[in-house]
This record gives C-alpha cells, sequence and structure tokens, in this order.
C-alpha cells in the first residue's frame, strides 16, 4: 500500500490533495468498471485474442541486470485494426493487471528484492505519416497508464526511429513533464550496445539483436514476443481462462468485449495528441520520412 501512494505522490509532483483526488478517482474507475476481475474475463474466440496480438504489438521478452521486466512494443507497426476498441482496451489493461499480479511478484521472488517497475523498449519501425489514425487509440492507451498505472514503468527506450519520429518528437518534448523526459531515451539504431549495458542479451527484444536498425517478426532464436503462440501470451492468456473459472456467477463464455470508461485525457495528453497529429499533416508530402537519425540527447533541469 505504501508503494502505491509513493506512485502517486510522484505522478503528482508530491503533492497530497492532487495524489489524493487521483488515487480516489482510480479507485473508483476500478469499481465502476470491475478491473479487479478483468483478469477473469478472457477475450473469446482464441482467434479474436490471435488477431489482437498480431496488430498489437507487446511482448514480454525478459529481465534487466536489476531484475525489471523487459517490454517491448511495436509501436510502429502496431494497426488497432483486426477488433474494436474496446478488445484493445481490455487486452492492454489485462496485460497491466497481470504485469502487477503476476510478472512483478514474481521478478521480486526470483531477484530477491522488491521490484515496482518494468522496462519498456518502443521500436518505431514502420512509423509512418499513415499512423495519424492510431493516434486516438494510443491517447485512450496512454491516458489509462497516466491516470490508473501511474509510475510503473522506470525507462522509456525509444530505437529504430525514423525521420517522422525525430519531427514529432520536437514539438512533443517541450510538452512534457521534466519527470517524464528524465525517463525517456532515444537511442542510435537498434540501441544494442546501449540496452545490453542495462540486460543480458537474452533479454534483448528480437529487432535489438541486430547490428543496424529494423526490425523482424522473428529473433535470432526464431520466437517472436508478440506472438500468441510466445510462452508469455500463452500463460498469460491461460491465468484468465483458469480465473474465469473460479468465478461462481460466471456463465458460458460468450464472444463479447468489455467495455471500460477510459477517462478523459489531461491536458498534456490533449496538447501531445495535437501537436503530433499537427505535425503529421504538416509533413505530408514531404521526402525522407523514413530516414534514420542520430540519437536524441534528452536534456535534464
Amino acid at each position: 500500500m505504501r508503494a502505491t501512494l509513493v506512485r502517486f505522490l510522484k505522478a503528482r509532483e508530491w503533492s497530497v490533495p492532487k495524489a489524493h483526488k487521483m488515487l480516489m478517482d482510480c479507485l473508483n474507475w476500478r469499481i465502476q468498471n470491475e478491473i479487479d476481475i478483468v483478469l477473469a474475463k478472457p477475450i473469446v474466440p482464441s482467434d479474436l485474442y490471435k488477431a489482437i496480438r498480431d496488430t498489437l504489438l507487446v511482448g514480454l521478452t525478459g529481465y534487466s541486470k536489476q531484475g525489471q521486466p523487459v517490454y517491448a512494443f511495436g509501436v510502429g507497426l502496431s494497426t488497432f485494426d483486426k477488433a474494436s476498441v474496446n478488445y484493445y482496451v481490455q487486452s492492454h489493461i489485462q496485460m497491466n493487471e497481470y504485469r502487477d499480479r503476476v510478472v512483478l511478484p514474481a521478478a521480486s521472488k526470483k531477484f530477491g528484492r522488491q521490484i515496482n517497475t518494468c522496462l519498456k523498449v518502443m521500436d518505431m519501425t514502420g512509423l509512418k505519416l499513415s499512423a495519424l489514425s492510431q493516434i486516438k487509440m494510443l491517447t485512450m492507451i496512454t491516458t489509462v497508464d497516466d491516470l490508473n498505472y501511474p509510475e510503473k514503468t522506470e525507462t522509456y527506450y525509444i530505437v529504430n526511429a525514423p525521420y517522422v519520429f525525430s519531427a514529432c518528437w520536437k514539438v512533443v518534448k517541450p510538452l512534457l513533464q521534466e519527470r517524464t523526459k528524465k525517463k525517456i531515451q532515444v537511442l542510435y539504431g537498434s540501441g544494442r550496445d546501449e540496452l545490453l549495458k542495462v540486460m543480458d542479451y537474452e533479454s534483448l527484444p528480437h529487432f535489438c539483436k541486430r547490428e543496424g536498425s529494423g526490425s523482424s517478426s522473428e529473433s535470432f532464436d526464431g520466437v517472436d514476443c508478440y506472438s500468441y503462440n510466445h510462452p508469455f501470451h500463452q500463460q498469460l492468456y491461460n491465468y484468465v481462462k483458469q480465473q474465469s473459472l473460479k468465478l461462481d456467477s460466471v456463465g458460458p463464455i460468450k464472444q463479447c468485449s468489455l467495455h471500460v470508461d477510459v477517462p478523459s485525457p489531461g491536458l498534456e495528453q490533449v496538447k501531445i495528441a495535437e501537436s503530433i497529429e499537427s505535425e503529421f499533416l504538416s509533413l505530408r508530402g514531404g521526402n525522407g520520412l523514413t530516414r534514420p537519425f542520430n540519437r536524441i540527447k534528452i536534456e535534464g533541469p
């Protein structure tokens, strides 16, 4: 409980009244949307869940040298076009809950110390101007995380970033709080050398194991961390199905998405989304939108 209070205080710059309101809003959101039993509501049939995994690219690749779980996100290649918005939000929340209830406690036990945060490696391969249509979905997901799962990510590593990301970053960076900017590291190319300072080779996402930039659907060992067939996703999906069987009130599983009320984005998120949209529109018709760029320096205070 103490760790939770600290997370909400940090998220509100140590303002007790603001942190209290944020925490109360989060608790109400959890009650109203039955988040405590979201891990007992599987996405069925399995083919639908598989389609979500193919279009919302995320996976657990291993652990850092300090024991934090390492998550890979295929930001540029996620299309969000094989299911309704409700299903994507449900899947994202289930992954958050599974992380907090299963992955982090298991990591704490494995490494012999309390682990409350994870690392995220964000692959921008394939990011194009057409991604403008995905901003709404991404804004919904980040709003859920910011308001209800604050301070769960220690560092965001941006890799394989094309020019279009560079252009957007220049307009977004000034809108971010200093606390947020300090969490973001934009790395050169695949970022392999930098990432090997904080994790072993086995924990690197497949798109970081290449010398140059670029992504592929499989790692060198043939395992795609995004795939429905990956052990992490199989364990998560089976866990949800098992939890559903434990609820006496649950009848036959139906193909029905869980509708979760997504809180309205804060002013910061709105400004960021508007700035990205504006920058994308200004870049339409430009040249060299997929060329890589050198590392951007994240300036501290």
